[in-house]
Formats: C-alpha cells, structure tokens, sequence
C-alpha cells in the first residue's frame, strides 16, 4: 500500500481503532464456566407461592379520566411484602402482604415457614374514610406506642397512612380483632405515598416516620370522578422533577396508655427545601456518622437521590444536603446527589466488616432503551468526613463491580445467603409485562421537551397488554474470585413469568439461612426457601431495648460488629429493617458465626437515656436479645 492511500486510510483506521477501543472498554467481563458452576452450586432455592389468585382479580386500576391513556403505568406498582414475628415464635414466620389484584392487605403465615397455620387476616380501616378511590401500597411493622406489641402502619394512594395498633395477645394467632386502626394524621389527607421508613432520627428514644410521596398532594389519581383537576401532573422533567407530593417527617411519642395511638408531629420543616417534592420510590436509613444517627437516603424518580445527613442533637432534629464531588473524571449522573436517573431501591452493605457502607440504588438500565446505570457508591473516606465535608466520601464503582446493568429495577437487598460473612444481592425486576412492546414509543417521550412531561397528554398510550420491560427476571448477584459480582439468578431457576417490586429478607423457618419473599405486581408473589448446600451456620439477632414504661421494643439504629475470628471475616450491619421499595425485611440482624466456639458480637444502641455499647457471645440459631440502659445484655 503506498503512502497517499494510508494517509487517506488512516482517519477511518483510527475511528475503527477508537471504536474497538470503547467496546472493548464497555465489554463486561466473564467469568470461566467452572467458576460459574462453582457459585451455582453454593446457593438454591425452593419457590413457593405465598398467595393465590383472588376472586374477581383485576389487572389494572381505575384512574382518574386525565390519566386513563397511561392507566397501565399507573397500575404498575402497589405490590409490597414485609416479614415480622407476630406470634413470639423468635422468627419471622408472619408476613404483612399487599396485593394490587384486590387492593388487600393480608397477614399470614410464611409458606414453608414450618410454623402453625392461622386464617389469613384482612386488614381494612374500619371506622376511617375509606372508599375505592385509595389503594394501599405497602406495609411497615413497627411498636408504634411503645406498648411491647408489633402494629402495622399501612400507607396507601388517596390518603394517609393508617396505624393498625396490635391489642392482641402474644403467643396467640393474630386475629383481625386484634388490630385497630387509627388515623396517623388527622384529618386524614390526601397523600399518594410510595415509601415509609422508620427510625430515631433526632436521638430521643422513640421512632420517627420518614414518609415518601409520589403524585402531588391532594390528586385523586384513583377516582375515575376526578376531572379536569390541575393537580393530576406527571413529573415536570426527565432529570430534574420537583413536582411530586411533599415528603414528610413524622416524630412518634407514646402517651402511655397501654394500646392507645401515639402523638403524631410533623417535623417535615427539617427536610432541606430540594428534598421536599421529589418523586420518591425508596427511603434508605444508615448511620454515616457514628453517632448512632441515621441519615436518610431518598432515591427518587425522575431525578437526583438525595443524601441528608442527620447532624440532630437529642429532641432537635437537623439534616444537611450532601453532594458527591463531581471532576471531569465522572459523568454527572454518576455522583452522589447530582444523577437524573430513576432511583427505585436502595440497600446497604459492609464488604469490608467495617466502616462506611457500600450503597446500591436501582435505576433503570434496560438496553436500547433506558441504558441508565444501577449505582454502587464506594466508600472513599470514613464518618467524620460525612459529619464534617460538604461534599459525600463516595464514588461509583457500579460498572467495574459488575452490578451497573440488570433491567427495569425496583427493590433491591443486601444479605448474607451463605453465610460466609459477605452479603449477595437480590433485586426485583420488570415494568409492564403484556405482549404489545412500547419501548419505542417511550423512547420518544423521553427524548422530547422535558417542559412537556408532566402533562398525562402527550405520553404514549398504556393499556392492557402493552408491554415495557415485562420479559425481566429478578437478579441474584454473587461475588466472584476477583471482587466483581456475577449475575446467577437464571442458573438458580429465580426466572418466574411476574413484574417484581418488593423483596423481604428473613430466616422464616428457623433453619438458620437467610429466606427472602418477592412481592409481585398483578401475580402471585413468591417465598424462596433457602436450600444453599454446605453453608456454614448462621445466627439471627432479635434485638431490643427496654423504653421508659418498661416494655421492650425493637432496637432500631442498633449496629453490630464482629470482628475477624474463628476463620470468619469481619462482619458489620445496622438494624433498619424498612430500607428500599415496598419491600420490609424481619427485624433481626443476620450474621455468620463458628459453628464449634461461641462468636463474639459487639453491639452498640441508642436509646432514651443516651449511647450504649456491650459484647455477648452467640451460638448458630436465633435468639432475643434485651438490651438494658446499664449496658448489660440479657440473651434468651
């Protein structure tokens, strides 16, 4: 070849080189097939339904007239699941189960739970306002006042959460007698609530309620009467939407009445201003500061996640906007705080036993649609530069880990399947699921005018039967030999025919492996029975602290650390158990732990009376721990 032509040649060389070059770069590496099969064999799982069609089931719901060209989307999510213990069995065999196809709300026990059967309990607000124009949309255990018994706070489209206070016997099967409703906020408001998180946010001894809202306030999205009304918008922008419902704070206090409901404030004016209105699908609660403090973590819709910092003093409630430092190194969308994906779970691991946690959100990462990116921020300093810095110690490694691309995502879960001292990750995936694909147009909508969005007009139309992201399966990621993570879900059978939204973690049958239920939108959800072959022994931790009137609730905000003994790695996790989307773990701390000498744990709580810290030493098993105000530790 002579000279003219290479020169001629060369620019189109160098693209082809460049081309090669970026494929090569975004090319996910694999693993061999002897270390697939290595992993495989590892975990397992037995698939039972937990529930089964109802009478007269519906696939779609009634909708306010502006939105019924996008009814589908609107019916695309409401499925939620959350594990407790509400017959004092020390595991969590009960579930609290939402189902879109009836809009009930049911407790039952776990399918394979190997537990007593009771009937099925059907929690409904009688006494309240309550017609067909709301739906509920998840449900959150917690020992609201204080009284020693788990009660049930249901949130819904249409109005606001309902309390369902527990006057029911421990020990005893749960009857629907058992719970009685009452108003969390009243008068009851119009609130269109899509997550709700609990923990002691300013230090005080008692649970505060961090309340998700996702249509404005006051839009009756369900009511098939509610015309021509200014507040049914979607979302004002593909990346920067503030239009939603307000988020709210809730603080709790007991009154001291042995089953009455408790006083309710409304401390939402702490919320800095760019937390207020965003489209919030997940609510994260961690300790990133050591102070025993959570912070919160809003993964939103629509726009960036937001950081908040809890810099609270006992009874004064305080959070401080947090950002990730952006250089020209890093794409915008993949700091902390400043993305415009769509943020729809959110969970938290320690990889290294110790330290800040590692911090997973779903987003939506379909290919040749809406390539966004799951994001996996990486600790890059420790809880004083959280409490001091104005900008997050955190990057995004989600791409080199393994863990950036999955599906349409919604929940997601960190948990220790093998108990090897190191947390898998479960996620819940799929949209729509039909047979008519509406990708293209969606595609179009998201590449038009942002300033068009919120109006339900110009969106493609959604029926029944169209399809975006439906084929989906749920993920279940394992760590390989180098540190990435690996996606074995269809290996493990974990391929069911259903759009996902919840997931719930739980050792349900006492066997000492972690157990999960996979809650459903318009199917039958799931409860996986973990069958994992060899793995070593486990132990769950039933933590609870004494209150003021002297009964003993949940110890929320509890951390837990081991440290590297007896061929176990360090291990570290924080009691908060509502983390993510729709989906409410059991109230235990689950941990590996030597199956010939007793482990030692170091816990650390808050409670009324300030900070405490204790070592206990645990055997394999699940066992209640009583955590007293002097520090001793009371094992049962």
């Amino acid at each position: 070849m002579n000279a003219r032509r290479l020169r001629r040649l060369l620019p189109f060389l160098l693209v082809a080189a460049s081309v090669f070059a970026v494929a090569q770069a975004t090319a996910r590496p694999g693993i061999s097939t002897g270390e697939r099969a290595g992993l495989v064999a590892q975990f397992g799982f037995r698939q039972l339904p937990a529930n089964a069609p109802p009478p007269h089931a519906q696939s779609q719901r009634t909708v306010a007239p502006d939105l019924e060209n996008i009814r589908q989307w609107i019916s695309a999510v409401g499925a939620a699941v959350a594990l407790t213990d509400l017959r004092g069995l020390g595991r969590p065999a009960d579930m609290c189960l939402v189902d879109p196809r009836d809009d009930s709300v049911t407790v039952a026990p776990v399918p394979g739970s190997d537990s007593p059967s009771y009937p099925r309990v059907l929690l409904t607000p009688d006494g309240l306002q309550y017609i067909n124009t709301m739906a509920p949309m998840g449900c959150v255990p917690a020992d609201v006042n204080e009284d020693g018994t788990t009660d049930l706070i249901v949130y819904y489209w249409g109005r606001s959460p309902v309390m369902f206070l527990n006057i029911g016997t421990v020990g005893e099967p749960p009857k629907a007698a058992d719970f009685q409703p009452a108003e969390l906020v009243t008068p009851m408001q119009v609130w269109n609530t899509t997550a709700l998180n609990v923990g002691d946010l300013d230090g005080s001894g008692h649970l505060s309620l961090v309340v998700g809202n996702y249509f404005p306030d006051g839009a009756r999205v369900l009511d098939a009467a509610a015309a021509d009304d200014p507040r049914m918008q979607m979302q004002d922008g593909m990346g920067m939407a503030r239009n939603a419902g307000a988020n709210r704070i809730l603080q709790l206090r007991p009154t001291g009445e042995l089953g009455a409901a408790p006083r309710v404030t409304d401390a939402t004016s702490a919320l800095p201003v760019e937390a207020e209105r965003s489209w919030t699908l997940a609510i994260g609660l961690q300790d990133l500061t050591g102070s025993l403090l959570p912070s919160i973590y809003l993964a939103n819709d629509f726009g960036p996640d937001q950081l908040l910092v809890n810099c609270s003093t006992p009874g004064e409630l305080c959070l401080r906007l947090v950002k990730g430092k952006r250089t020209w190194l890093h794409a915008k969308s993949t700091v902390l705080g400043r993305d415009s994906f769509k943020g729809m779970g959110v969970t938290f691991t320690y990889p290294q036993g110790t330290g800040l946690p590692t911090i997973m959100v779903s987003n939506i990462t379909s290919e040749w649609a809406l390539q966004e990116s799951n994001l996996v921020f990486v600790p890059t300093g420790d809880a004083a530069d959280v409490a001091t810095a104005r900008e997050a110690p955190y990057r995004n490694d989600s791409e080199p880990l393994g863990l950036s691309r999955s599906g349409w995502s919604w929940d997601v879960k960190a948990g220790d399947f093998d108990n090897s001292g190191r947390d898998e990750f479960i996620q819940a995936q799929g949209f729509i699921r039909g047979s008519v694909d509406k990708w293209a147009q969606l595609q179009e909508l998201a590449m038009g005018k942002p300033e068009l969005l919120r109006y339900p007009q110009v969106w493609p139309i959604l029926r029944e039967g169209d399809d975006l992201s439906g084929d989906d399966h749920n993920c279940f990621y394992v760590g390989t030999s180098d540190g990435r993570y690996v996606n074995i879900a269809t290996d493990l059978s974990l391929n069911e025919a259903a759009v996902s939204r919840g997931i719930a973690l739980g050792d349900v049958n006492g066997d000492g492996l972690l157990d999960a239920v996979v809650a459903n939108q318009w199917g039958n959800s799931t409860v996986l029975i973990n069958t994992a072959r060899g793995a070593d022994p486990g132990a769950d931790l039933r933590l609870t602290r004494r209150t003021a009137s002297g009964a003993f609730v949940s110890a929320v905000g509890a951390t837990v650390t081991v440290a590297g003994q007896h061929g176990l790695p360090e291990q570290k996790s924080q009691l908060y158990y509502a983390n993510g989307h729709a989906g409410v773990s059991a109230p235990d701390v689950h941990l590996a732990v030597a199956d010939s000498d007793p482990t030692l744990v170091h816990i650390t709580w808050r409670d009324q009376t300030g900070v405490h810290e204790a070592d206990v030493e645990v055997e394999p098993g699940h066992h209640v721990l009583e955590l007293h105000d002097d520090g001793e530790v009371v094992l049962r």
